[in-house]
Parts: structure tokens; sequence; C-alpha cells
């Protein structure tokens, strides 16, 4: 027995010594739930890779969750020594999305969507950080605490990164005490609506609102979303709205809410916007109209403001670059969103401010509910959920439609990453550079993927999806969210280690 006592004694050191040798060579090679790979220190190579200065040969060095060098062609192979080594080849690696409007609908309202299968489903379309809009959940996120519930609902239940909008409404507009406590609590930035919102406890505002809104913001230089429509009396446009086969035509709905709806709202906030120009009341402002559907007039609005100093930028949708009006099947209510896809045109010039730069980014403006509140059976698109379930797959989406305008990598980047960064004061996310969070998205544009019952999907609901059914090209291989590989080729990660990204 004593002998047996001593032979452990004498392996101990042995076995540190090794545990010692091992954890050098791999620092961080230990077990983890939070990622796939045990690893906190690694290089991932590829033949494409989109930084900054363009599309390079190489491979990014990665390391307590940070990029540590970016190295092109073969230098990286000296320097990478005996580290752990991901060449993924001719795959893209490119920065995470980061969405900045979707609705995850929790808590309160989980069953429309929630945090796990959303972030999911993030992390399955190549989006590392989402920005939660402030409203379908319940109760809306327009105070400190309400915030409070938002933030505990996510905790150890989001698989990417989750920053927060709160709401501007009525009852806080003009209270600067609980706006700055809001503000003061870590939301990003402020969301409000100019038209009925379809949910009671987040009411719409006018521009008096917007005004006050602008104005708690600058001190915190955070920006104000806004959902620009504002009612008009549609007059004879709805003459011909007779009998009950009416509501199942897309037509209808579409003259429910023209184009005149947004050009009335971007008038509007152009009478505040001047606020935050350079010397005004409101300079550190900023101004943000999410989903634009209309590329006319209310385009050449924003484009003038922009042009005087305004600190204004816009946001379109893919649905909006990828469907129009005319393809719209009778009763497909998969296809109801607010503003309302518009026709072929309008989708053509959508597409051409996007390359010209004066559409800056993009969002999914994901917006799920059950099935049932989609009313398939009845197909009837006035009385429909409105919402596009969409987010996981924009990637492959703005991809695919864009091939026939030519996009490049670059400009993904720059839409769905630098920019969307910027808007959230995110100074550390966004591109592929060193300091920089290593959120990344490894895919392969030229593979096709099929949006049907055999394709792994993670949003709660596929079905109400206006995607089901498509062929796209880009499939996603891997996802790293802060150098945790979260998602690979239909796995994620056994633990949601996702962090909530709160303003300092």
């Amino acid at each position: 027995m004593e002998y047996k006592k001593w032979m452990i004694l004498a392996l101990i050191p042995l076995v540190l010594s090794f545990l010692v040798i091992y954890f050098d060579i791999n620092p961080q090679a230990v077990t983890t739930k939070c990622s796939i790979i045990p690893y906190k220190h690694y290089w991932i190579a590829s033949k494409r890779i989109v930084t900054p200065k363009g599309v390079i040969s190489g491979a990014v060095e990665v390391k307590g969750g940070k990029i540590i060098s970016v190295v092109e062609e073969d230098d990286w192979r000296e320097n990478a020594g005996s580290k752990h080594i991901i060449n993924y080849g001719e795959a893209v690696i490119m920065p995470g999305l980061i969405d900045v409007h979707a609705h995850l609908d929790d808590p309160g309202r989980a069953e429309w969507e929630g945090f796990p299968s959303g972030t999911m489903a993030a992390a399955a379309g190549g989006i590392t950080m989402l920005i939660d809009m402030p409203l379908n959940s319940f109760p809306s996120t327009v105070s400190e605490e309400t915030l409070k519930l938002k933030t505990n609902a996510a905790k150890g239940r989001i698989f990417v990164d989750v920053g927060f909008w709160g709401g501007l409404v009525p009852e806080n507009a003009f209270n600067a005490t609980s706006l700055e406590r809001l503000l003061k609590a870590g939301v990003l930035g402020l969301k409000s609506f100019m038209c009925p919102s379809g949910i009671n406890d987040f009411p719409m505002t006018n521009s008096s609102h917007i005004k006050e809104g602008l104005h708690a913001l600058a001190k915190f230089k955070r920006p104000l979303l806004v959902h620009a429509e504002v009612q008009q009396e549609l007059g004879g446009e709805l003459e011909t709205m007779n009998g009950a086969d009416n509501a199942r035509s897309y037509s209808t709905y579409l003259k429910t809410r023209p184009s005149s709806w947004e050009q009335a709202a971007v008038r509007e906030l152009l009478t505040v916007t001047k606020d935050t120009r350079n010397g005004g009341p409101a300079e550190g402002a900023h101004l943000h109209i999410v989903h634009l559907a209309d590329a006319r007039s209310s385009l050449e609005l924003i484009k003038e403001a922009k042009v005087s100093g305004d600190s204004v930028t816009v946001e379109t949708c893919p649905h909006y670059l990828a469907f129009s009006a005319e393809e719209i099947p009778d009763g497909d209510t998969r296809f109801k969103c607010a503003p309302p896809i518009r026709d072929a045109e309008n989708k053509e010039k959508l597409w051409k401010a996007l390359m010209d730069g004066d559409i800056d980014m993009l969002s999914s403006d994901h917006s799920p509910t059950v099935p049932e509140l989609k009313l398939f059976n009845d197909g009837d698109f006035l009385r429909a959920w409105g919402g596009i379930s969409s987010l996981q797959f924009v990637l492959p989406v703005t991809w695919s439609y864009g091939l026939k305008y030519g996009i490049s990598l670059n400009q993904l980047a720059s839409w769905w990453s630098e920019k969307p960064a910027k808007l959230a004061g995110q100074d550390l996310k966004g591109a592929i550079a060193v300091g920089y969070h290593a959120d990344i998205v490894v895919w392969e544009p030229e593979v096709e993927i099929e949006l049907d019952d055999n394709h792994p999907i993670y949003i709660k609901h596929p079905k109400i999806s206006a995607y089901m059914g498509s062929k796209l090209s880009g499939k996603v291989l891997a996802t790293f969210v802060q150098g945790n590989l979260v998602f690979k080729e239909g796995k994620h990660a056994p633990a949601a280690c996702g962090a909530t990204i709160l303003a300092t």
C-alpha cells in the first residue's frame, strides 16, 4: 500500500510537467462549452480574407477573443509554428455580420422567436452580433427597469453577441430623467415609430417627441432609429376594395400603405434633423431611418439632408432587394411587411442607391410571429401579422440577388459589418483588423443551398419565412464570436456564451 502511494506521489511532478508543456504549446487548449474548438490561440487561413484594405490571401491570428495579427500570403506559416491552424482554402473569411434590426420577442412573446432560436439562426447565418428591437417582446423596452428584464432574459441563452435599442415613446419623450436613466443603463440608442406599431405598449411618436429624443441622445452621441411612415388620407385609392377576395390580393395591401406615407414621414423628420448639424442644438445625436422601401422621393429627400450636413443614415432590407410586388402570389401573407415590398422598378432603384452609396447599410428586420397570426388559411393581407422572417438567410440572399449588380465582397462587408458597427458605436467590431474582436464568418459564395425541409433551419417557425423554397448561393461553414467557434456546418457550440453588449 505504501509503495502505491509512493508511486502516485512520484508521478505527480511528471504529470504536472506534461500539462505545463501542453498548455504552453496550446495556451487555451481546455475544454469549453462555449466553443466547438478547445483553443483560444489559433490561426485561420484562406486565399480570400476580406480586410479593410481589400481581399487578401493569408491568415488571421486569434488570441483571447481578439485578432492579434493579419498576415498576407504564406508569411504566416513561419509565425504560426505549432499553433493550431484551421485552413479554409478558397472559402471566404469575412467580418461577422452585424444586424442592427431584429425582433427576438423575448421576454413575453418567446413563442414567436426567443433568444435561443433567434441567436442560433443568427450564428448559422454568419451574424455575430445583432441588436434587439425594443418592441414585440413584452413589456416593451422603454425604461431602465424593462431593459433589465431584457438583459436578464438573454443571460446564458444567446449564441451571438446581443445589444439592445431602447424605445422612444410619448410617455418618456418629454421625461429627460427617464430617458437619461435608460441610456445610462446601456441601450445603444433609441427607436421610435411615426405610425401605429401594432403593439399596445409601444405607441407612435411625432416630430416633437423625436426632437426631444435627439436632444437627449446628443449628450451620449448615440442614434435614434425611426420607422418612417406617417398615415395619410387614402382618398379614392381603395374604392375598388369590394368583395371578400380583394383582401387576398397583395395589390390591395400595397394600396393601404403607399409610398406617400414614407415621403411624408421623411419630410417631417428633416424638420428636426437639422438640429444634428455641426453647431446645432442636437450635435452629437444621429438619426437613422430603418427599412426604407421607397426609392423615389423619400430617398431624394434623405440625400438632400446629407448634403446639408444633417447627421442621417438609412438602411434597407434584403426582402426589398429580392422581391417585387408583381411577383407576390395572392394569399401568400409570408410577404407582408411594413413598409410594403414595392414594384420591380422601385427595387431596381433601391439596388442603384445601395451600389452608389446613397443607402448606407442593410439589416434583416427579422420580425417573426406564430404561424396562426399569418392567417395562411384565409390569406388575408389586411389582417395578417406583418413581418419577414429572415435572420438566418440574409447573407446568401444579399449575395445571390446582388450578383446581377456586380457586388463585391468588400461592399458586402461594408453594408453588413463596418457601417452597422459604426451606427451601434462598436469600435472593436465590423472588420478583420488587429485589435478587433474575432467576430468572423467563413462561407463559400459559390456553393448553392436550397431552403427546403432538408436544410437545417433554426428560426422557430421556418414555414412563415418568405425565403423557404428558394435556391441561393452562399453556404456558411463557420461562425466565430469573440474567438469562440459557435457554429460549424450544422452544429452549434454546446453552451450559449454570447455577450450582452451595453453602452458605457
